[in-house]
């Protein structure tokens, strides 16, 4: 492209100050079609703000950094390609991810492998369609999520509840747990017996110990063992043993609570914790799962 200077005129220097004014460069008023010195003054601002030498016409490169500055969440499908989209929205896209619990490696505003492989989980997570692709699904459904990722950074959530809290958690949430085959079976009545240890009137508790079906608004919890068959539409946690494990357990339970039954799933690792005998590794999971369980419901 030829460089846009002072002195010039028309759309094209209307865009470049359109621009400026979405980064907060320049005002409303300031957008009037005629470059002139206040807007050569923002572009050689952004420049410095970009690392790009400063200057106050328009080149090449500085229409590609002003290009991808303005980008906002959603004003586009993002997914992975080669060239990789990067840009504002793809940083968004990427605080988002990372503030819900959901690991995108570094935060560089580039659309690659790791935010592609965080972004599938985050969709499982929700029980979208988990294809990769940041459309307008994924974005509804960051929307609806915003309040527990708008202008935070990377998760730290205390692994453990003071007893009284926990108790409190117990007792004022409905959960039925329930595995479908031995050891998840396990793993949720450990957890249901591990709830009613911390407080009798624990209502989160197993299916094997119901004598009754399940009150409509009790939440479904379906403990299984990664790579078994994902029901369509219902969440599915990634139970990954990490600090990120209650945002994604928090970001499910929203989700679930919005359809009939309420219902998600809880997919462990694997049937072994660090080599440990199934029971050593049942105890451990319903551990862990009950703690980030209570510190998901504690908000």
């Amino acid at each position: 492209m030829d460089a846009i200077e002072i002195g010039q005129t028309g759309p094209a220097v209307e865009d470049v100050q359109h621009r400026l004014m979405l980064i907060g460069h320049l005002t409303e008023g300031q957008v009037t079609g005629t470059y002139d010195d206040i807007t050569a003054q923002a572009v050689a601002a952004f420049c410095a703000n970009v690392g790009l030498p400063a200057s106050g016409e328009v080149n090449d490169k500085t229409w590609a950094a002003l290009v991808d500055a303005s980008y906002s969440l959603g004003d586009r499908t993002l997914y992975l390609r080669m060239p990789y989209f990067h840009g504002h929205d793809v940083l968004e896209l990427q605080q988002a991810l990372g503030a819900l619990g959901f690991a995108v490696g570094h935060e560089d505003a580039i659309f690659g492998a790791y935010t592609e492989m965080a972004l599938r989980k985050f969709q499982m997570n929700l029980g979208l369609p988990s294809d990769g692709i940041a459309g307008a699904y994924t974005y509804a459904a960051l929307r609806n999520l915003h309040h527990s990722w708008v202008g935070k950074g990377a998760p730290h959530v205390p692994l453990q509840l003071g007893f009284a809290r926990a108790a409190d958690v117990l007792e004022a949430n409905a959960l039925c747990l329930f595995g479908t085959d031995g050891f998840t079976r396990s793993v949720a009545s450990r957890m249901s017996n591990l709830a009613l240890a911390t407080n009798p009137a624990s209502k989160i508790v197993s299916a094997d110990s119901l004598s009754v079906a399940p009150d409509a608004g009790m939440l479904l919890v379906h403990v299984v063992v990664q790579g078994a068959p994902a029901e369509e539409a219902v969440p599915v946690v990634d139970c990954a043993d990490d600090e990120g494990l209650a945002l994604r357990l928090r970001s499910a339970i929203t989700a679930a609570r919005a359809a009939q039954p309420p219902r998600i799933t809880l997919a462990l690792p694997g049937a072994t914790w660090e080599d440990a005998g199934a029971d050593r590794s049942a105890q451990h999971f319903a551990i862990t799962l009950l703690d980030a369980l209570c510190q998901a419901l504690a908000e």
